[in-house]
């Protein structure tokens, strides 16, 4: 038979085994919640720096874009001195300080070529900050000569003639051989974005 004291003894280590339960249960708790929270925090970061980074691709593309339009002018600013009637007598020679060569060099290549080099290409302001550069190459073989010239070699097309006049029997002007030139441009603008354009024309 249990005594008071013993009953008293017992019943207080019970009370003290059942408190100290839900003081364990809500460490845990903290703890669960602890790691939950840094688990959200860190999906956050990484969906921030995911958005970031979307960002950033889709400013690249739009500079990609604008740097292929300024160079898209270069090539006009090419053709418009092409055409020029004070260029057309002078194509036979190289005019490198205005980006014309008068041979295709073989070992041209747009991604080593010097294009900060103002003796060695034409530059043109867009007013975007690109900064555009073209150079032209006749397709020929030789520099410096006519397509008639020795051991010659040049990628021609055949212009039609017209007729010179409208009386029967007199002779229509004769068919012309044309080069073909390529026309290369180049433009650079920001986040080092840069755009090639090549062209080929007659």
């Amino acid at each position: 038979m249990n005594t008071p004291a013993h009953s008293h003894r017992q019943y207080a280590r019970l009370a003290r085994k059942n408190s100290a339960s839900p003081q364990k249960q809500q460490g845990l708790v903290l703890f669960i919640a602890l790691i939950v929270l840094v688990a959200m925090t860190l999906a956050g970061i990484a969906l921030l720096r995911q958005a970031g980074a979307g960002l950033g691709i889709i400013g690249n593309l739009a500079f990609k874009e604008n740097a292929t339009t300024a160079a898209d002018l270069g090539i006009e600013a090419a053709r418009a001195w092409l055409s020029a009637p004070t260029n057309i007598n002078q194509l036979v020679t190289d005019s490198a300080s205005s980006g014309y060569y008068s041979s295709w060099d073989p070992t041209f290549n747009p991604l080593t070529f010097n294009w900060t080099d103002a003796t060695s290409a034409a530059a043109i302001n867009d007013g975007a900050g690109n900064d555009v550069r073209y150079v032209i190459h006749r397709l020929c073989g030789v520099a410096n000569a006519v397509l008639t010239a020795a051991n010659q070699t040049c990628v021609t097309v055949s212009v039609e003639g017209k007729d010179s006049t409208k009386v029967v029997g007199k002779a229509g002007i004769a068919d012309a051989l044309q080069p073909y030139y390529r026309l290369t441009a180049r433009a650079a603008g920001p986040r080092n974005t840069i755009s090639y354009v090549q062209v080929l024309m007659y």
